[in-house]
């Protein structure tokens, strides 16, 4: 399934990672691509409250992948500074697809990374200030028209 989404600022963007992250199981992933500053770490947070992590998150940029409790556990990561898919899977991160937790990643084009189930997502930057150009793919989410018909309709 696929949708075209547009949040309008940094909160409602957070917001929709909830609504998405409301949809998540053990062993999802949520794949977040797009350009320096489009708001993957925004929407990955938001996923993750969704899922009942409290506290700070930092975006794991510099140590790749930060694990959390919730509900489930979470893990966030920006394979970002990876030179591709040999450092990927020689660091191990592979293995923590598919398992107990729900993974949140940013950058995975960088390591051509195919999780499955998973939602993919992609943002840009659009005309209005702050607000942003979501496409959404599912392999395997079940996720629900009626819970993304506010983006849908922005």
């Amino acid at each position: 399934m696929a949708w075209r989404l547009k949040t309008r600022s940094e909160e409602d963007t957070f917001e929709l990672g909830r609504a998405l992250g409301a949809f998540l199981r053990p062993g999802d992933a949520m794949l977040l691509s797009g350009d320096l500053g489009t708001g993957k770490s925004v929407l990955a947070r938001g996923a993750a409250r969704a899922l009942g992590v409290e506290g700070p998150m930092p975006s794991p940029s510099f140590t790749i992948m930060f694990p959390y409790e919730g509900r489930v556990p979470v893990y966030h990561f920006d394979l970002y500074r990876l030179s591709g898919q040999d450092e990927f899977e020689a660091a191990g991160l592979d293995e923590w697809f598919g398992g107990r937790g729900v993974c949140l990643v940013e950058w995975p084009e960088t390591v051509d990374l195919e999780a499955r189930p998973c939602v993919r997502v992609a943002l840009r930057r659009a005309a209005q200030e702050g607000a942003r150009d979501v496409e959404i793919e599912t392999e395997g989410v079940p996720l629900s028209e009626t819970a993304l018909r506010r983006w849908i309709e922005a």
